[in-house]
């Protein structure tokens, strides 16, 4: 066979410097039935790399439910699609781009939310919105961080929201919500998890499967450059050492103008009926959507890489096949047909060119001016790579004692500043000087944006007539110190608190996608933790009947041998049957009843003690409290275990929430989670705006645990006295506990009373002013 890449011998020793192990060198040679060459080795070792393959999670995914009456198209595809009634379909997914954003954090991030805007619309569907879920390490010097460490990480993160900010608003898709935590484990290893989500017919969603023997291949969009070479094996599937700053050019660069084109030119394609077939260019670029699209197709492909349009002279076969440049696509097209595609993007300025076609047989067969590059079984390349089964072991237990969790202040103690320094702490703290960077209702299409309810919510419009009656609403979630803590328990809060924050919207929730960040796969811990994670996630999704749809998975986020905590990002989607019952969580009215709905019931009085000095706190409490957001920010304690999980009392709650909403009932909804109940009550103010609360709670224990623990099924909803009664009734039907805690009121004070003494008693002003500026302060004076 002669090859266009004969110069350079291919060794196990060049096979290990593109991350592949000799057992892999083994199988590719048994694959080929002989020596690959150089190109053939970058193809292998980008299909075969963990970002791409999966090859250390795939063991672990099958366990995840994928399945529901509603899912149209699960993992397996470019995005998972949901059936939404009406004709339409959702289609949505999250992924991660954490190792180009550490490298370069602008280019990383914006490559990231570029990418996964592809793979919504090469389903068919108009991208309608995108989310993200962010961690960075602490942004201000600390005992485990330094003022240097600090300011890098103030760095990162100004870079990775101008970055998300700068494409979403060129693209022009709305950024309409999401999450940022912040953590030691983070420096050197931020997360940019990006979700998207879009709209599509139900008759018009595409796969990527390339059929029809003779049916053209055609390259559509940018030039293909030298950036992004080796992004997924050697960047995205490797841990980062001292090296890492010099794989900027690992990093894509992305074009947001370039992509919006290609969006309306792909949909205008589309329409012509004369696509087949069609597939993002994302990681490994040419290879993988030419290799998978082969692979799911049963066919085989042959194409000229002298076709491809380029935008550097003298690229090789192998930089050709493994840039990552951005804004590409290649599509199938019905021979006979190509032209009218050719014709759609020309109108659109962009390139589009025949590279190849389909073929019998199943070989991938890459030429380069009448040479033959690489010629590569598809199907054994994409579905059959390794699979491993890696060691598992948990971690050795914690040596905890009572000393090491948090220590309750005494009786009586006023908690105010505490209170004022939590709210004013990065995790808590407005979003805003985040937010506003972000394009937030473009399209018009945004019900609730970034703070305004507990999850982002968006109109549909009917695609005959154009009228809005129902809206989809989405929210990610994701707590990394509490799976730090115990993986399973974690991953179930996370999916808990993302459903709950949907149905707090007053949506229904339907299905689920996921974003796994860990460490290493070779350290028996870090596949500890995923392996119970995944199981915590399949728990949970199947109580909530919200089946995962697909997703990513991300290893390796560790730096010299530390990794960061493991971080499972969930995204729920939920269906809002009218757009005139959506709930936000703003206060609303003077005089409304404050009410606490607590599906689990646990732990609550309603009334007085019978008195007498408070028991001492049960050792469970403190374990439970020493876990939670008051106790890192005061205390810098996290340790003991998440709070215990009763999902079948989240789902009551989430059930009850909905039906609220479809009653008009409550005024304003807001689930108590990441600063517990007072933090919940103030950002209800916040929102309103001249509005304060008066609060008296009876419950059992410390003042502090009543206030900012942040055990789950519960939330805060406010109620005109009219309809009280029927709330009451309603959340008795779904065995909701109800228990009236307080007033809405006008003005500025905001007290909550703890049997009988004001434990929180400032004004609003001084409240909001830690709570809006101090994120901003921090980003913005250092």
């Amino acid at each position: 066979m002669a090859t266009a890449s004969t110069e350079i011998r291919v060794t196990p020793e060049i096979a290990a410097e593109h991350g592949v192990t000799r057992q892999e060198y083994a199988r590719i040679q048994q694959i080929l039935g002989r020596e690959p060459n150089i190109t053939e080795l970058g193809i292998f070792s980008v299909m075969w790399s963990e970002h791409c393959s999966y090859k250390s999670s795939k063991v672990h995914l099958k366990r995840l439910p994928t399945h529901g009456k509603l899912v149209v198209q699960g993992p397996g595809e470019n995005a998972g699609v949901v059936d939404i009634g009406d004709g339409l379909v959702a289609a949505f997914k999250i992924e991660s781009h954490n190792h180009p954003s550490y490298v370069e954090p602008f280019q990383g991030a914006t490559t990231g939310v570029g990418g996964i805007l592809r793979d919504i619309f090469t389903m068919g569907a108009r991208p309608i919105a995108v989310l993200d879920s962010l961690r960075f390490g602490e942004i201000t010097a600390s005992k485990h961080t330094s003022e240097e460490e600090a300011a890098k990480n103030r760095r990162i993160l100004d870079g990775v929201i101008r970055g998300i900010g700068s494409y979403g608003n060129c693209f022009g898709v709305p950024t309409i919500g999401g999450e940022v935590a912040f953590a030691p484990c983070y420096s050197q290893n931020p997360l940019v998890n990006a979700l998207a989500l879009g709209i599509a017919k139900k008759e018009e969603v595409f796969l990527a499967k390339a059929k029809g023997i003779g049916n053209p291949m055609i390259y559509v969009g940018a030039k293909t450059g030298r950036d992004g070479i080796h992004g997924a094996s050697l960047l995205a599937s490797a841990e980062f050492t001292e090296e890492s700053k010099q794989k900027r050019p690992n990093v894509q660069v992305g074009d947001p103008f370039m992509e919006k084109l290609l969006l309306e030119a792909c949909l205008e394609a589309m329409r012509t009926g004369a696509v087949v077939a069609i597939q993002d260019m994302g990681a490994a670029g040419l290879t993988c959507s030419t290799m998978e699209m082969a692979s799911r197709g049963g066919t085989g492909i042959e194409i000229d890489l002298a076709r491809v349009p380029q935008r550097e002279t003298g690229m090789t076969p192998y930089e050709i096949m493994l840039s990552e440049s951005q804004e590409r696509m290649l599509l199938v097209a019905e021979k006979g047909r190509e032209h009218e595609v050719l014709a759609v993007f020309k109108k659109w300025g962009l390139d589009a060119v025949v590279v190849g076609q389909v073929t019998e047989g199943c070989i991938a067969r890459i030429s380069n001016n009448g040479r033959v590059a690489a010629e590569i079984p598809a199907h054994p390349l994409a579905e059959e790579g390794p699979v491993y089964q890696r060691p598992i072991a948990a971690p050795a237990p914690r040596k905890e004692t009572s000393a090491d969790w948090f220590a309750f202040a005494a009786e009586g103690t006023n908690v105010t500043s505490n209170f004022v320094k939590l709210l004013g702490s990065p995790a808590i703290a407005s979003k805003r000087w985040i937010t506003e960077q972000y394009d937030t209702s473009v399209r018009t299409n945004t019900l609730a944006g970034p703070g305004a309810s507990d999850a982002a919510v968006v109109r549909i419009k009917d695609p005959k007539t154009g009228a809005v009656k129902r809206a989809l609403a989405l929210s990610t979630d994701g707590n990394g110190r509490w799976c730090q803590l115990n993986p399973r328990v974690g991953a179930m809060h996370a999916v808990a608190e993302a459903a709950r924050n949907v149905a707090c919207s007053g949506a229904r929730p339907i299905a689920a996608t996921n974003c796994l960040n860990f460490g290493s796969p070779e350290k028996p811990e870090v596949m500890w933790q995923f392996s119970e994670t995944v199981d915590g996630l399949g728990e949970a999704c199947t109580a909530f009947a919200t089946p995962i749809t697909g997703g990513n998975v991300s290893f390796y986020n560790e730096t010299l041998g530390k990794s960061i905590y493991p971080t499972p990002v969930i995204g729920v989607l939920g269906i809002l049957d009218d757009v005139s019952h959506v709930l936000k969580i703003a206060f609303r009215n003077e005089g409304d009843v404050i009410v606490l709905l607590d599906g689990s019931n646990v732990g609550v009085t309603l009334g007085a003690s019978a008195g007498g000095a408070s028991p001492a706190p049960a050792l469970g409490l403190l374990r439970e409290f020493s876990s939670s957001e008051y106790s890192k920010t005061i205390a810098g304690i996290v340790a003991g275990a998440p709070p215990a999980i009763n999902l079948a009392a989240e789902k009551r709650l989430q059930d009850c929430l909905v039906a609220l909403a479809a009653e008009a009932a409550v005024q304003s909804a807001h689930d108590i989670s990441d600063g517990g109940l007072a933090v919940t009550l103030a950002e209800s103010c916040f929102a309103a705006g001249g509005l304060g609360a008066n609060v008296k709670l009876e419950e059992n224990g410390p003042a502090e645990a009543a206030l900012f623990g942040e055990r789950g099924a519960r939330a805060i909803v406010s109620v005109s006295s009219p309809k009280l009664a029927g709330v009451l009734e309603l959340a008795r039907q779904y065995k909701v506990a109800t228990h009236q805690i307080g007033q809405v009121r006008r003005g500025d004070a905001f007290c909550i009373e703890h049997k009988g003494r004001a434990v929180i008693d400032s004004s609003i002003e001084t409240l909001c002013d830690a709570w809006a500026y101090s994120l901003e302060r921090t980003l913005t004076t250092k």
